[in-house]
């Protein structure tokens, strides 16, 4: 595949387009199932102080709770999207939902640690269902509705982090935490029973069957590379455990490219994936993730700080929570804004307008720091950017990908945003603990600290951006996703 001669520049439907209101309930299904799969991600992350003590297990146990999740997730990822393209993307996001279903349902019914490691793990493959989903509708419906509808699904990575945190938060203060997964595990059903009974199979099929052994060693060296990242802060950074995995994952990444280069059907098509439009695209995900899950990480803990370490608020969880929440909402409301800014000055412009928004909103949050209503709009002018940008990158792949790639390439962006949260949340946790204060024998991160985390995050943004603007576009070719 040459770099003069993208292997797709239009979208082509594989049949008659739907009616107008079947296509919204298409859409209203997937976005739902791709809504539940983002808040089965956040909505543990509040109650996880309290969970050693009510499981009777140590911290670090606990840990594997969120670990589990996230490993399971980057390997099923671009692993169902290969698949989704061969069998057939309905039916593997409709693997992927039953595995949201099941494992919540396992976690809803049980106390025992290593049982709830397994069905978050299970949830863990269901993140696969939103790069499938937003493939899925690229194939399914009418040409003028595939931008909005992608940037409708994109939107809810952002708000169903966004509801997580509170609803966690509500529930830790006034019930049991098995109620968190009791709503992800009736939500994850019922979203699986629409999908099968509405959504339409969908027609167009790569050739060829599952490179096995390209799966293996891309898992392989993606658990070691993921691993170190998750656990460093409290293994050591330079422990033998955190650099001999991460040198492990340098060698089996290797293997795996020289694997690639060699098979004839390939789990990875590398030529087509190191192209210029892909690989900055999947550059400027990553930073994204890497700005998003840093929000996260910076507003909660921030707000929840006592007024003496001279930022926080003293906020509970569930307010802590709330914070956040005009983020989402308006990452879901901007969505058709998206859609718009991508037909008007191109999905690479908009991915680049997005990331200077989120600039713009870490250094707010550098320099405004006295009232709780500032963290507010720099967190949501984070999230604005945010759920902009996440509009364009599918946009942008599906412009640059043959129709019979799009659940893998989509899935491998979607796997470099996930990459930039570990990112984020390795550097961010490292970042806090560089400068701290002491009260009332409790060690806090530092104003300083969380300035440095703040702007990490703002030079990330402008480097998405600057990254954004080299992806070519050229205005007389229409996008996949465009109308």
């Amino acid at each position: 595949m040459s770099e003069a001669a993208p292997a797709r520049t239009a979208h082509q439907p594989e049949a008659a387009p739907p009616a107008a209101g079947r296509a919204r309930v298409e859409l209203l299904v997937v976005s739902t199932g791709a809504l539940l799969v983002s808040l089965s991600q956040s909505v543990l992350v509040p109650v996880l102080a309290i969970l050693p003590q009510r499981l009777h297990t140590s911290a670090s146990n606990v840990e594997w709770l969120l670990t589990s999740t996230f490993l399971v997730g980057a390997v099923a990822v671009p692993l169902f999207g290969r698949m989704g393209d061969l069998f057939g993307k309905r039916r593997l996001l409709i693997v992927a939902l039953g595995t949201l279903a099941a494992g919540s349902l396992i976690d809803a019914l049980t106390s025992n640690v290593p049982l709830l490691i397994v069905g978050r793990a299970l949830q863990g493959a269901s993140l696969a269902a939103i790069p499938l989903g937003i493939s899925l509708l690229s194939s399914l419906l009418p040409r003028e509705r595939v931008r909005s509808a992608i940037a409708l699904i994109s939107a809810m990575l952002g708000v169903g982090g966004a509801l997580g945190l509170p609803l966690a938060g509500l529930v830790a203060e006034h019930a049991n935490f098995h109620v968190l997964f009791w709503i992800t595990a009736v939500g994850g059903a019922l979203s699986l029973i629409a999908t099968i009974a509405i959504v339409p199979r969908d027609t167009v099929r790569g050739g060829g069957r599952v490179d096995v052994p390209g799966a293996l060693l891309m898992s392989g060296a993606l658990v070691a590379l993921l691993l170190p990242l998750a656990e460093g802060d409290s293994w050591g950074w330079t422990s033998a455990r955190t650099l001999g995995l991460l040198a492990g994952a340098v060698v089996l990444f290797g293997l795996f490219v020289a694997l690639e280069r060699r098979v004839s059907q390939p789990l990875v098509d590398l030529k087509a994936t190191t192209r210029r439009p892909i690989v900055l695209t999947n550059l400027a995900s990553l930073l994204f993730g890497f700005a998003l899950f840093a929000s996260l990480i910076g507003t909660a803990s921030y707000v929840q700080a006592p007024a003496i370490a001279g930022y926080g608020f003293g906020s509970s969880i569930v307010v802590a929570g709330l914070c956040l929440l005009p983020s989402g909402l308006l990452m879901l409301l901007l969505a058709p804004v998206a859609a718009r800014l991508i037909g008007s000055i191109g999905a690479n412009r908009t991915l680049s307008l997005g990331a200077a928004i989120v600039a713009a909103g870490w250094l707010e949050r550098i320099f405004a720091t006295g009232s709780l209503w500032e963290v507010i709009v720099g967190s949501t002018i984070i999230g604005a950017g945010t759920g902009i940008g996440y509009a364009s990158m599918p946009a942008l792949i599906n412009a640059n990908t043959p129709a019979a790639e799009l659940a893998a390439a989509n899935g491998l962006n979607s796997l470099a945003r996930s990459l930039g949260s570990s990112l984020a949340s390795a550097v961010g946790g490292s970042l806090l603990t560089v400068s701290t204060i002491t009260i009332a024998g409790a060690v806090l991160p530092s104003l300083a600290a969380y300035r440095s985390l703040f702007a990490t995050c703002a030079a990330v943004a402008v480097l998405a951006a600057a990254a954004a603007l080299f992806v070519p576009h050229d205005p007389r070719q229409p996008d996949a996703v465009a109308a």
